[in-house]
């Protein structure tokens, strides 16, 4: 894979230097995002050390997984048997909203579900230092009318429905997710759950409305639990359909609508078996939680989204907020956090005490209202990515005499990319406005200097299959598409 990596740079340097008189008439842009410092920085030495030490390939696929509750983002990535295993995990700086899936526009909600993450997704010009579109909504939130765009994993530890690491994480995580593109990942599925979905939590959360939704998704999780392979997602009848395959003797392939009846299938004895005696070994557990006098969740009304204790701890007068560690959590025990933590961060409110889930809330005293202060500009991490080009290196390629047939029969000219799009009017915000200016539209953050520290390194403890129907869908012919997405 190094070797592979070593031509490729090989081969790039060569077309450079035997296309002098070529370069005048290539597109400015493209030659600044091909050596965008940012979005090529390299994977970092001791987390190689790890894929070698687990039996993994630099560029063999990945897998991200997001839990609200506990504020965590693990990247699992193949090893040489096939399967699937926990390469690290990273404490997620900021999320926004509630527990719960995204509903509408402006609900400030980060998404859960299953999505899937191309190429074309990739955004190596973010105002927030790097980033990548969750692809929200899918075929399940549209089935349901469901509405939002643009929602990101992102840098800068500030979020408007997004879920924000520092910028010396996403530089890592984009590093990964790089490498498996260039591996022939042709997209990567993110996993987004409230919390880990465990006996435990499932008794907690029992009398939330989302239970129903939580408990699909929860099939999914438990899929990729049993079989560490990456869950096949479909959607019929307004749900979630895992690892569907083809009744035998069936004439034709499976056809999945979200909104329509779900087509006849079955999923592999095997995996079926297996999920099945997890969630019966799950739900014996939940019932004895229950029956034990497990305590219902709080219902912490007023907060927006949570940040992992080891940001919390490290921002004067900050809370986790909806964010509490996971049972055995290795992360609280980091030395330093990892990454900065920018100044202009909006940490959660501290939870109030209030009553258990259901209970009557108690009556509010009269107070004079408070003071309403000015409005100030907004920053989201949000556009849509244009349609895809061939990409800088492809089209470089072409020009100087490089490549095959199909570089020879493309037929869209690559389009220029388009300057990062802000949003004028600000949302609506749970907590306090921040007075900071607005970040630098992405030209200006393209310049920004290098990384500055690297990132502590705390270790943790088939085929490509895509989201059906999760936007934007732009099949990339390589990775050099992500130079034609921009959000």
């Amino acid at each position: 894979m190094i070797n592979r990596s070593l031509v490729r740079a090989l081969l790039t340097s060569a077309a450079l230097a035997g296309a002098g008189a070529l370069l005048a008439s290539c597109n400015g842009d493209d030659i600044s995002l091909a050596n965008n410092a940012k979005a090529n920085q390299p994977v970092p030495p001791k987390l190689i050390a790890d894929m070698t030490a687990k039996d993994m390939d630099l560029q063999s696929p990945i897998l991200v997984r997001l839990f609200k509750q506990e504020a965590e983002l693990e990247i699992w990535k193949q090893d040489r048997s096939g399967r699937f295993a926990l390469l690290k995990t990273y404490p997620i700086c900021r999320w926004s909203g509630d527990l719960g899936p995204k509903v509408r526009e402006g609900d400030r909600q980060a998404p859960e579900g299953f999505y899937a993450i191309s190429p074309a997704q990739m955004n190596p010009q973010s105002a927030y230092y790097l980033s990548f579109n969750t692809g929200y909504p899918n075929a399940f939130d549209k089935a349901l009318g469901r509405t939002g765009s643009q929602l990101m994993v992102h840098g800068d530890c500030s979020s408007r429905g997004c879920y924000a690491m520092t910028d010396e994480q996403i530089a890592e995580i984009y590093s990964l997710g790089r490498e498996s593109f260039f591996g022939g990942q042709k997209s990567f599925q993110l996993q987004a759950y409230p919390f880990k979905m465990t006996p435990m939590n499932m008794a907690k959360h029992r009398n939330n409305p989302n239970m129903p939704f939580w408990k699909m998704i929860k099939e999914g999780n438990d899929h990729f639990e049993v079989t560490k392979q990456e869950p096949k997602v479909d959607f019929c009848e307004k749900k979630y359909v895992f690892d569907a395959a083809k009744p035998p003797n069936a004439a034709r392939d499976l056809v999945f609508d979200a909104s329509a009846k779900c087509p006849a299938y079955v999923i592999p004895d095997e995996v079926a078996a297996a999920v099945r005696e997890k969630q019966a070994t799950d739900l014996a557990e939940t019932a004895r939680l229950i029956a034990k006098g497990t305590p219902v969740a709080r219902a912490n009304t007023g907060i927006d989204g949570g940040m992992h204790r080891v940001f919390a701890a490290r921002v004067p007068e900050a809370s986790t907020g909806l964010s509490e560690a996971g049972d055995g959590s290795s992360l609280s025990l980091m030395a330093r956090a990892p990454g900065t933590v920018p100044s202009h961060v909006n940490p959660p409110k501290a939870p109030s005490d209030n009553l258990l889930m259901g209970a009557p809330e108690p009556p509010k005293l009269a107070a004079a209202p408070a003071p309403t202060p000015a409005a100030t500009p907004t920053r989201v991490a949000n556009a849509a990515p244009p349609a895809q080009n061939d990409g800088f290196f492809s089209n470089l390629a072409r020009k100087v005499g490089i490549g095959g047939a199909a570089d020879a029969t493309a037929s869209t000219p690559p389009s220029k990319p388009k300057v990062e799009a802000k949003q004028t009017a600000p949302r609506p915000e749970a907590a306090a406005p921040k007075t900071t200016a607005p970040k630098p539209d992405s030209k200006q953050a393209a310049a920004r200097p290098p990384l500055r520290s690297s990132v502590s390194d705390t270790p943790a403890s088939a085929k490509d299959n895509q989201v059906a129907g999760s936007a934007p869908i732009v099949p990339p012919n390589s990775f050099d598409s992500r130079f034609g997405a921009v959000k």
